[in-house]
């Protein structure tokens, strides 16, 4: 597990293990998370996204507490897969880091609760699986425009992107920040 610039979000490229069978490799491991993070990961629900090139996924999060962490994995195509600090007082408030998740890499990323969560298709098709330590409740579920300029995500997308009308219809960040529903950076 690596620690990125956003503090409670970590990256991990898994040892794969090739032969003339193809590819076989330890996606997840509770106790290299749970020794990253300082804790475990409930595992709640096991969400698997399939998407057409172009597509936008996110920024979303849940309220907090008790939030929902997520590790995300890419097991066909590729994805950029971001994570924008949305905790209000967090030295790193509305900073992102994106990384490529792909099914040739198998590297995955883990968000813990309060940050948000993205990704943007860059193959033809991609299948993203993400354990999710809440169950998804739509009450507590928000969003922050993905498009929004304050935050300015490079998607690195040819062309408009496909969103859904909620994330097309999400708060920019300032309006999410004056509105009261971002959560508040609790310091590790």
């Amino acid at each position: 597990m690596e620690r990125m610039s956003i503090e409670g979000a970590w990256s991990f490229t898994p040892r794969i293990h090739s032969d003339i069978r193809g590819d076989f490799l330890e996606c997840f491991r509770a106790g290299e998370l749970r020794e990253a993070i300082g804790h475990g990961m409930e595992l709640a629900q096991v969400n698997c996204s399939v998407s057409r090139r172009g597509v936008l996924r996110g920024v979303h999060f849940a309220e907090v507490p008790p939030g929902q962490a997520k590790y995300v994995t890419c097991v066909s195509g590729a994805v950029l897969d971001v994570v924008v600090d949305l905790r209000v007082g967090s030295p790193t408030f509305g900073k992102w880091e994106g990384l490529v998740l792909d099914d040739v890499s198998r590297r995955a990323m883990y968000v813990s609760d309060g940050l948000g969560h993205g990704f943007a298709v860059l193959s033809e098709q991609a299948t993203v699986l993400y354990l999710c330590s809440q169950p998804y409740t739509p009450g507590r579920e928000h969003g922050v425009h993905p498009l929004d300029p304050e935050i300015g995500v490079d998607w690195r997308l040819d062309g408009e992107p496909v969103l859904s009308d909620k994330d097309a219809a999400a708060p920019t960040l300032s309006e999410a920040l004056d509105s009261g529903i971002l959560p508040r950076y609790r310091p590790s």
